[in-house]
């Protein structure tokens, strides 16, 4: 793994306290579209509140992220809890996922085009994607500056286009900027359930 990689992220969560850190909207605002159980992953989780979150709903949770310090901080929380929470220390890549491995993956404010076939890849058949980043289009300064981890207008939908659009959000600077999601897209989606003929 990339060592400096892990280390600037290690640094950066290095003051941060599990249990200050806030779920994902799109997750949150959302929980009753999850399965009862199943198998989630929490992808580039950091200190892991979707992954707490995933698993107080019932769900067996993998929370894969590169900072060693983060999953140690995570891991510890769920331990506490007695949650169904795995951590894995990992540069994701494309070949980091299993196909028709999970019933729901959760990826917050992360954005790496080049693993977009392999997320929808490892969900089985109706799972789903709870997915929430960065948009190019701002309103405030929060969030990376580089274009490459910024979504262009509705690039969400491009992105996973063959997956059933169950939620989709992208407010830019429509009406009240005082209010709502801004800077961010959410999008919610379900793996086509894929039937062979013989």
């Amino acid at each position: 793994m990339n060592k400096a990689l892990i280390e600037k992220w290690n640094a950066i969560y290095s003051e941060s306290v599990v249990s200050e850190v806030r779920s994902s909207e799109v997750l949150s605002d959302n929980l009753y579209l999850l399965p009862e159980s199943g198998q989630a992953l929490d992808l580039a989780c950091g200190l892991g509140a979707n992954a707490l979150l995933l698993a107080k709903q019932g769900m067996t949770v993998q929370a894969w992220d590169i900072s060693t310090l983060a999953l140690q901080k995570l891991q510890a929380q769920a331990d506490t809890e007695a949650l169904a929470v795995k951590t894995f220390a990992q540069e994701i890549s494309p070949g980091s996922f299993s196909a028709n491995s999970f019933d729901v993956v959760v990826v917050s404010r992360f954005l790496d085009r080049s693993i977009c076939n392999a997320i929808m890849e490892c969900l089985k058949p109706n799972g789903l994607l709870f997915y929430q980043t960065y948009t190019q289009h701002k309103i405030y300064p929060q969030g990376p500056k580089n274009p490459n981890f910024l979504l262009a207008d509705n690039e969400m939908l491009r992105l996973f286009s063959s997956m059933k659009v169950i939620y989709y959000r992208e407010n830019r600077a429509l009406g009240d900027i005082r209010q709502g999601l801004r800077n961010e897209a959410q999008f919610i989606g379900q793996k086509s359930l894929v039937i062979r003929s013989s």
